[in-house]
């Protein structure tokens, strides 16, 4: 079983010089529950599936499993998912032995920048950069799934 485990946090500054690559990522949810999310996803000329379990006590771990599918497949899913859909343009950004991933999130997220980090365990010890603002994991309103449904720009 894969483990996910991760911190997320909101974006104040500069950070795309810092990038060394982006892509553009669209998906869709095919379930939003909060026991598990099945999440399609279009990165770039890319598709993936992804099934995420439920989070655990400290907002940062949970199960996950992605798989590759044929990008004609994935934009086909998209189709078929829940209304709404995540737009946005995510940066790879290395800091002190990890990488950011920066999203900059696009219609009625329009304006919200999260930046997450993956760990290697929930105690890794991580220096955060001069843009990294406040800590949100854990907070239900940040995840994608839930962009979907209550977009920041209804906040």
């Amino acid at each position: 079983m894969a483990c996910e485990i991760e911190r997320k946090f909101l974006v104040s500054g500069d950070y795309k010089s810092f990038a060394i690559a982006s892509k553009r990522i669209v998906q869709g949810y095919l379930s939003d529950s909060p026991e598990r999310t099945v999440r399609v996803r279009v990165i770039g000329e890319r598709g993936f599936l992804t099934i995420k379990g439920i989070t655990g006590d400290l907002g940062i771990i949970r199960d996950e499993w992605e798989y590759e599918i044929p990008t004609v497949e994935a934009e086909e899913l998209l189709k078929i998912c829940l209304p709404g859909v995540i737009d946005k343009t995510r940066y790879y950004v290395p800091f002190e032995g990890v990488t950011f991933e920066v999203d900059e999130f696009y219609g009625q997220n329009e304006g919200l920048t999260i930046a997450e980090v993956e760990l290697n365990s929930p105690e890794q010890m991580v220096l955060l950069p001069q843009w990294i603002g406040r800590e949100v994991t854990g907070i239900e309103k940040y995840y994608n799934s839930m962009l979907v449904k209550n977009p920041y720009s209804k906040w």
